[in-house]
């Protein structure tokens, strides 16, 4: 069975294998966001009643992660100074819930 969903404007479809293919955790859902309210927004109204996992994945009461990310860390991510994605990278393990201005300051160190 295909099903096709609308979240909070972006399109996604869902694909039932079959029953030996059950539910786990390899399957994430990636929430790219524009700044630090946002995070905070997506983080607080998905982790209620889940689990705070590290480096910005959480899980939801239903068991489905979800990673909510600020854009500016792919930027950071992908800079070709491997000294600054290192230091940022570094920032992100000892994160749950991202933090911009921790990011940033590792970006920028």
């Amino acid at each position: 069975m295909l099903v096709e969903f609308e979240l909070n404007g972006q399109r996604f479809s869902g694909l039932n294998g079959s029953a030996q293919h059950t539910f786990n955790e390899a399957i994430s859902i990636v929430v790219p966001c524009a700044d630090q309210a946002e995070v905070a927004y997506y983080w607080s109204n998905l982790v209620e009643g889940g689990q705070e996992v590290v480096c910005g994945w959480l899980k939801d009461k239903y068991g489905l992660r979800w990673q909510i990310v600020p854009a500016v860390f792919f930027e950071m991510i992908t800079d070709p100074d491997q000294d600054k994605v290192t230091r940022v990278t570094q920032a992100m393990f000892g994160m749950t819930k991202f933090d911009i201005a921790a990011l940033e300051r590792a970006y920028a160190a």
